[in-house]
């Protein structure tokens, strides 16, 4: 739910720097009329997920709208962290050589959130990812020697293909991925096959992508896997030199592909 979503998204963008969240604030824009019931599960869902992190919302305020003017509720989280001297984590910094490693499988929260807004069925049931990933980001910087993990993101709006271009073109670099080495829940690809949607491109709240000095990439692995969230931690392709900056990716049949940018507005919009 919102509630959740937002300290959970906030939390990662802030961990994603390398850095250790301390403080959250949240700032409620409502509609006039919108249920109480409703706001209070929204608050509650924010303060268990709050707890459940260690990251404390320390500040916040609220404001009303007429009705028909706030689409029911915004919210909007600050984060506040510390990120150690000397440690610097960007996109940029992704070095031909570099492998890419991927915490987990993608696509869960994004078809999750589409199968309930358009009411579809499927046998089995896909549920988001969303989580708090400041305590893997941790233990996978703990694992390895300082500055040897070069680039974080979590893949939310647009996907694993949209950050990994990202990366590609802030770097001045390319990528090439293995299809198979991909994780991915027979559910969502099934449900991402019948709607016609790429996989690559849909929302993730728990999953985060690193980009690793090629010598410490296994031990960086063993760390990932070691964390509740990063069991299905996978190595999933490799930074190479290439002045179009391109993603690609070798298919399970034995080809290569472009995995390009997004065009259009991703679906759903939950983030």
């Amino acid at each position: 739910d919102i509630g959740c979503l937002s300290v959970h998204g906030t939390i990662n963008d802030v961990a994603m720097l390398g850095a250790r969240p301390l403080y959250l604030t949240a700032s409620f824009i409502l509609e006039e009329g919108f249920p109480l019931a409703d706001l209070r599960r929204i608050v509650e869902s924010m303060a268990a997920a709050s707890r459940e992190a260690g990251v404390p919302i320390v500040a916040g305020d609220t404001k009303v709208v007429e009705q028909g003017k706030g689409d029911g509720v915004f919210i909007s989280t600050t984060g506040i962290g510390a990120v150690p001297a000397g440690r610097r984590i960007s996109g940029a910094l992704a070095r031909p050589g570099d492998v890419v490693l991927l915490s987990g499988s993608i696509g869960d929260h994004g078809v999750a959130i589409l199968s309930l807004r358009e009411s579809l069925a499927f046998e089995t049931a896909i549920e988001s990812d969303t989580a708090a990933l400041h305590g893997l980001v941790a233990d996978l910087l703990a694992a390895v020697p300082e500055g040897a993990v070069h680039s974080l993101r979590d893949p939310t709006r647009g996907g694993v293909a949209t950050t990994l271009n990202e990366f590609a073109r802030q770097a001045g670099v390319g990528l090439v991925l293995d299809e198979g080495a991909i994780p991915i829940r027979a559910q969502v690809e099934g449900a991402c096959e019948l709607l016609g949607l790429d996989p690559l491109y849909i929302a993730n709240e728990g999953k985060l992508l690193a980009v690793v000095d090629a010598r410490s990439a296994e031990a960086a692995l063993a760390a990932l896997r070691a964390h509740p969230l990063g069991r299905e931690a996978a190595r999933i392709g490799v930074v190479i030199d290439d002045d179009q900056h391109f993603v690609q990716m070798d298919t399970r049949f034995g080809g290569r592909r472009m995995v390009d940018w997004l065009a259009g507005e991703p679906l759903p919009r939950i983030c």
